[in-house]
């Protein structure tokens, strides 16, 4: 199935998550940037709140979009293995790329919550949202950051993946939705009709929207 945008995906996604609706503990946390417009529609739809969750993918100076791991707040680091011994990535060279993404890290936790505290998880129903699956490891390492927090139960929800993907973070999460697990994968960008970059500024208003709906319910 090809998604129109994210936002569609998104109202697509919340169909599959309706049974979650009226559970007084659900939170909906995004991946940003992308997962952000995915996850507004879940959050408007279950009446939940939304916040962004931090992860920044490990990539080569050279080849950004090649995943050797992820980080998210809270020192976790997931590694991709395999990628790392088979480019023979030397760890000094590892440590470097982790340094200078933890750096960004931080600056992302400014720009998107600024004063705001992180939302508390302790004993929350947390769906983790993002607009696709292929390596997963920024979405690995944001489980097993969550997972540190204690929540009651951490729901993967995706529109597209790849199979192994959502097949190998069934052993992490406690549920995983991926709406599409088409094959050949590929990519995550083929299976949306726009799949034009969301911006920063696009982040901070649906999370000022998301507010917002929250206080008027």
């Amino acid at each position: 199935m090809l998604f129109r945008d994210r936002a569609h995906a998104g109202r697509l996604l919340a169909d599959r998550l309706a049974f979650y609706a009226g559970d007084p503990s659900l939170l909906v946390l995004a991946l940003p940037r992308g997962g952000v417009p995915v996850a507004f529609e879940i959050a408007s739809s279950l009446g939940a709140p939304l916040d962004v969750f931090n992860v920044r993918k490990l990539g080569l100076p050279d080849q950004p979009e090649l995943a050797l791991g992820a980080i998210a707040p809270g020192g976790v680091r997931v590694l991709n293995e395999d990628v790392i011994q088979t480019l023979a990535v030397p760890p000094e060279v590892l440590d470097e790329i982790t340094a200078g993404q933890t750096a960004k890290l931080e600056q992302l936790e400014q720009v998107y919550r600024g004063d705001r505290p992180p939302a508390d998880v302790r004993d929350r129903t947390v769906i983790l949202v993002d607009d696709g699956l292929a390596t997963g490891s920024t979405m690995r390492a944001a489980v097993e950051a969550i997972r540190l927090q204690a929540p009651r139960r951490i729901v993967v929800a995706v529109p597209v993946g790849s199979a192994n993907t959502c097949a190998e973070l069934t052993g992490t999460a406690d549920e995983v939705m991926c709406a599409q697990t088409p094959e050949p994968f590929c990519a995550v960008g083929l299976w949306y009709s726009d799949f034009t970059q969301t911006t920063d500024e696009e982040v901070r208003a649906l999370l000022e929207r998301a507010r917002e709906n929250i206080v008027r319910a």
